[in-house]
């Protein structure tokens, strides 16, 4: 079996005890089995009755108590983690599966790919989510722009699953030609850009009513949940209704 990456993964399916350094995988994973997930990050918010051993952040994790569970594999993404750590896991004979993507239908075929790589049944949620998204992009009806920081302020840009899957909503990223991924803006030029509306989600930055809008003074502001626009996993099917 290889993971996204191309990467041997000796894994003996079907897996029991699974540590997910990614967030939205963590929210895929338990909806599939959960009671095999043992170990996950902090930010992992979804299920909200999610009770497992914290193993810190995405960019650092506790390696030791990742290793102290025991865990037949460990879930990273190539952008979410630091290749650092994965290769600290391996070397320490950790089984560690990488997921790479950056448009929806990577991220279906991705977790396809994992779930089976696992030995465990695909949910129903996916099928319904390969139907829903990996058709034919519609026609476009908005423009936008979505930050995900500020001070300074950074956008979503170039190849990344969250300008495919609006693109996907009918809605183009005045970003997505960018090249960078995600790039640092000037807030004059953000406001400027000539997009419909701007998205500020909650995360990874925490926009709000009294934080975000009020910087911009010629394009219209949406507060959106990130979750929505930057997860893949069961949440695509909650996005697939934003554009409605």
């Amino acid at each position: 079996m290889r993971d996204d990456l191309g990467a041997d993964v000796g894994l003996e399916a079907p897996a029991r005890r699974v540590v997910s350094l990614v967030p939205s995988l963590t929210e895929a994973l338990v909806s599939a089995e959960p009671g095999a997930v043992v170990g996950a990050t902090e930010w992992c918010t979804h299920p909200a009755d999610l009770d497992v051993t914290r193993v810190r952040g995405t960019k650092n994790p506790d390696l030791a108590a990742v290793r102290a569970l025991a865990p037949d594999v460990v879930v990273a993404n190539k952008e979410e983690n630091r290749e650092l750590d994965v290769r600290r896991l391996r070397d320490s004979g950790v089984t560690v599966w990488v997921t790479d993507i950056e448009t929806v239908p990577d991220a279906v075929a991705s977790m396809e790919r994992l779930l089976d790589g696992l030995g465990w049944a695909r949910p129903e949620w996916l099928a319904q989510s390969r139907e829903l998204w990996c058709g034919p992009l519609p026609a476009v009806d908005r423009t936008v722009a979505v930050p995900i920081w500020r001070d300074p302020w950074m956008v979503v840009g170039a190849r990344t699953f969250t300008t495919d899957l609006l693109r996907r909503l009918g809605w183009a990223n005045v970003y997505a030609e960018h090249a960078d991924r995600y790039p640092h803006v000037e807030l004059a030029d953000l406001d400027g850009a000539g997009a419909d509306v701007v998205l500020l989600p909650d995360e990874p930055y925490v926009f709000g009513d009294d934080d975000g809008p009020e910087a911009f003074t010629r394009t219209p502001t949406e507060l959106v949940s990130g979750r929505l626009i930057t997860w893949y996993g069961p949440s695509l099917l909650e996005a697939a209704r934003l554009s409605r």
